[in-house]
């Protein structure tokens, strides 16, 4: 799954557009590496994202095409 629809099916980031600019701008890192928006995230993958002075690190569990939003955060866990 490309890495923008995660953030957003994830409910990591509220909308894919956001999730976009994001990766544009730099701030999103897989594995310690600057990500762009294509890049495939796998299980198990790091995910870091950098917004203002909050820094979220995250670890895919699980990779879901649809998810409820109640559930949506058993699809990561907070690192």
């Amino acid at each position: 799954m490309r890495l923008d629809k995660y953030l957003k099916v994830s409910r990591l980031i509220k909308r894919r557009p956001v999730a976009n600019e994001a990766c544009d701008a730099g701030r999103i890192l897989v594995n310690d590496k600057v990500a762009k928006a294509s890049l495939n995230v796998k299980v198990g993958d790091i995910i870091e994202i950098q917004f203002g002075n909050k820094n979220t690190k995250v670890e895919v569990l699980s990779i879901e095409e649809t998810y409820k939003k109640e559930e949506a955060k058993e699809l990561y866990k907070y690192l």
